[in-house]
């Protein structure tokens, strides 16, 4: 565990100490109602690369059966990692023109012409002492068997890199979750909190302006943990009906009502837990694609691959 992971999960145990009155009260103690679209949680794979060592971030290609891609926390190089679902190494590429001072999450996009992308978060701020925050996009990489052969010291390149800068409207936050929308593009930024709920934000997919935007407040999320608001990890499913966010333990799933005027309804429905089994400090979650299951990761050297299947 990392020193950065290990300051994190003391932050965590602090605050909810503190929150609970009378002692820590750790997610698994909490008793919640059982989500019933999905199964239980089963480890299907273990992360086999040794250069995954704070899988952050998680998203299921759109474009590429069984790939999954992934990236360390900071204080790696603009490294992203492809993997298949038993946690097999493909391929390592060094994003064109990024830098990772702070990475918390990865999504994957197909647009309407069916090219797929990579969306990268730069959105921790730990010390809040940064003031402006970009989301990467980036062409998704062909996978080829013979990547596999790459590595941080000799990885692959992929295409040029754009990126959309923006600023909080209220105050500057943390953030760890990175959602990209299915059918619109539209990239939502939800906050990592311990005070109470989490922040969602909207920002316009405007890539390749110079132009710093305001992102705009759109909601909040409130899940049954202690803090309520502490979430590292989230995706939005295939067909836009669902979302799913993750803190260190465990899932929790909204569902968006058919009578929904739009996406936006979502934020305010209630949040359903799900079951991840073991994760050490788990940061990343992501729908397959065709959002028949949820797969997770962890930090932390050889991660298991953990896969949560709908009924």
């Amino acid at each position: 565990m990392s020193k950065k992971t290990i300051t994190k999960f003391c932050v965590f145990v602090i605050c909810a100490m503190a929150a609970s009155g009378c002692g820590y009260v750790s997610l698994s103690e909490i008793v919640v109602a059982p989500n019933s679209r999905f199964g239980p949680p089963t480890v299907v794979g273990k992360i086999k690369s040794n250069e995954i060592t704070e899988s952050s971030g998680l998203a299921a290609s759109r474009c590429q059966s069984n790939v999954l891609w992934t990236h360390n926390d900071s204080g790696d190089g603009a490294f992203i990692f492809a993997i298949n679902t038993k946690g097999e190494t493909l391929g390592t590429w060094k994003v064109e023109g990024a830098r990772n001072t702070d990475w918390e999450d990865i999504a994957a996009y197909k647009d309407k012409t069916g090219k797929c992308f990579i969306y990268i978060g730069e959105t921790g701020n730990n010390k809040l002492k940064r003031h402006e925050h970009l989301v990467y996009r980036v062409a998704e990489p062909i996978v080829r068997p013979d990547d596999v052969k790459s590595n941080r010291s000799e990885p692959l390149a992929t295409a040029a890199v754009e990126s959309t800068r923006f600023t909080y409207p209220d105050f500057d936050q943390d953030a760890e979750t990175l959602l990209v929308h299915p059918h619109t593009g539209a990239i939502y930024i939800v906050t990592k909190r311990v005070s109470g709920p989490a922040g969602v934000y909207r920002v316009k997919p405007d890539f390749g302006s110079a132009e710093t935007q305001p992102a705009e407040s759109v909601g909040e999320l409130s899940v049954p943990a202690i803090p309520n608001g502490f979430l590292t990890g989230g995706d939005i499913s295939p067909d836009g009906r669902h979302l799913i966010v993750c803190d260190y333990t465990r899932a929790y799933e909204y569902h968006l009502p058919e009578s929904a005027a739009g996406f936006d309804a979502i934020w305010k429905e209630a949040a359903m837990p799900i079951e991840l089994g073991p994760r050490k400090v788990g940061e990343s979650i992501c729908y397959n694609a065709d959002g028949s299951s949820l797969f997770a990761t962890s930090e932390g050297e050889n991660s298991p691959v953990i896969e949560v299947k709908l009924k």
